[in-house]
């Protein structure tokens, strides 16, 4: 029912074995860890973390809104504000939340990971659900450890479908968070040099990404990329944990959710795909091949969950990029036209491969050129410079123009780009501003793509401000 609390303050005191002081007198219907998010009856876990302390902001929390704040450390300042319930440690009174929403739940939970295009997935996913039920989902990119619990916390009592992203960047980390999701259905994206750093191999990468297997409820489903070289070892390593029900997707051969036909444009894609017998064919409301394998993980999880697989597909069409992931945008000053599409948020060598794709798929009017603004991939460690340098060979086949390059790891990319296709290379990104700013031409199609660390959504931003308003592209 629509009236019913996220939380009442009695299973709150149950799940956490907290000590209340003072008297929750509204109705609990969020929960936040950030004090700027806190809405009216919010509960506020004051979660300790590496840069800044939540029990600094806890008396604001409540003074904004908050109904209780759950707190390790009460003092004065806090009690005066509002009710704060005491626990031994805030982010386990987190994770004890996210887990009671969990065994409450008579929710469909699918669980999302792969070394890239989890977020995409998870959020189509979402727009796939919502068209047959009610359906809750990670916000952004909520896939560690506060995330996670932070997702489940929220998680109504009254939602049919429940979709929760699951990362890591060292082994064991899935296997904690998967714990407490417990799905019904547990999706791996792919398998790529993501954290390569942090592993000895893509092989322990695979392992570590078999972690979401181990939380997977008796008589639950494994959806698995069967185009990865590294599908074998999944299988094998869901079969390990009991689970039967083993489906893969993709375009290979034998994959049981298959890409038959594909039609890619600027903005969005048409697919027809086998669903295990089925013949679906539907529109995908953002671009790139990358995004259309993924589409099949989404059918198949929708199709495990019991969900109308026609009404599914129907909504893919419904679907955008999220902030930083293909998002394009149509820039108009004084005649001149360009389109940025942002790929700022992150990046590896398999997502970056997968945008300099969508940026070959994309057609540049009149004298328009490619041009690729790239910032570093991090987490590679030993294996930065030898996937950096490999990077040549796909904008090639993207037919890239002009290279603008910034950042230590991406000089040995520079290093190895032919003469023609040097646009200018910087320190940092917001060196390259200038020179890149200045070398942009009349319906130029620029795609700007680096790990989160490499800061290259100020790029973006740049280009926007010089070049006026956007619309959707």
């Amino acid at each position: 029912m629509a009236d019913q609390p996220l939380w009442t303050i009695d299973e709150v005191v149950s799940a956490t074995g907290g000590h209340l002081k003072g008297e929750v007198t509204q109705v609990l219907n969020g929960v936040a860890i950030d004090s700027r998010a806190i809405t009216a009856g919010g509960i506020f876990v004051a979660i300790k973390g590496e840069r800044t302390d939540g029990h600094e902001y806890a008396a604001n929390a409540l003074k904004a809104g908050a109904g209780v704040a759950i707190v390790s450390r009460p003092d004065s300042a806090m009690r005066d504000a509002g009710p704060v319930l005491v626990v031994e440690d805030a982010l386990a009174a987190l994770e004890a939340l996210g887990r009671a929403a969990r065994a409450r739940s008579t929710a469909h939970i699918i669980a999302v990971t792969g070394s890239v295009g989890k977020t995409t997935t998870k959020d189509a996913l979402k727009v796939a659900l919502t068209s047959c039920g009610e359906t809750h989902a990670s916000v952004s990119s909520f896939n560690n450890q506060w995330g996670v619990p932070l997702t489940l916390a929220r998680f109504a009592r009254t939602a049919e479908f429940g979709v929760f992203e699951v990362g890591m960047n060292h082994a064991g980390e899935i296997e904690t968070l998967i714990d407490m999701v417990r799905p019904h259905t547990a999706i791996i994206t792919a398998i790529a040099e993501s954290h390569l750093g942090h592993f000895a191999s893509l092989t322990d990468i695979a392992r570590a990404k078999a972690e979401i297997f181990t939380g997977v409820v008796a008589d639950g489903v494994a959806i698995i990329n069967h185009d990865t070289e590294f599908y074998g070892l999944l299988r094998d390593a869901a079969g390990d944990q009991g689970i039967t029900d083993v489906r893969s997707f993709g375009e290979s051969d034998g994959s049981d959710i298959a890409l038959k036909r594909v039609t890619l444009h600027d903005t969005c894609s048409s697919v027809t795909a086998d669903v295990r017998g089925q013949e679906v064919t539907y529109k995908l409301g953002a671009a790139g091949k990358h995004v259309v394998v993924n589409s099949l993980a989404v059918l198949a999880a929708c199709e495990a969950a019991g969900a109308d697989l026609a009404k599914c597909a129907l909504a893919l069409a419904n679907i955008t990029p999220p902030s930083g992931r293909g998002v394009r945008h149509s820039l108009s000053v004084d005649g001149l036209h360009v389109t940025v599409i942002d790929e700022s948020y992150n990046a590896n060598p398999a997502s970056m491969r997968a945008a300099l794709d969508m940026l070959g798929a994309s057609q540049p009017s009149g004298r328009g050129r490619r041009i690729a603004v790239l910032g570093d991939m991090l987490e590679l460690g030993d294996h930065s410079d030898r996937l950096h340098g490999e990077l040549v060979e796909p904008l090639q086949s993207a037919r890239v123009d002009q290279v603008f390059a910034c950042g230590p790891a991406m000089n040995a990319l520079w290093e190895k780009l032919p003469g023609a296709a040097r646009g200018a290379y910087a320190a940092s990104s917001q060196d390259l501003i200038a020179p890149l700013l200045e070398a942009i031409q009349a319906d130029d199609i620029i795609m700007v793509k680096g790990s989160l660390g490499s800061r290259m959504a100020p790029v973006v931003e740049a280009i926007t401000k010089q070049y006026g308003g956007t619309s959707g592209g």
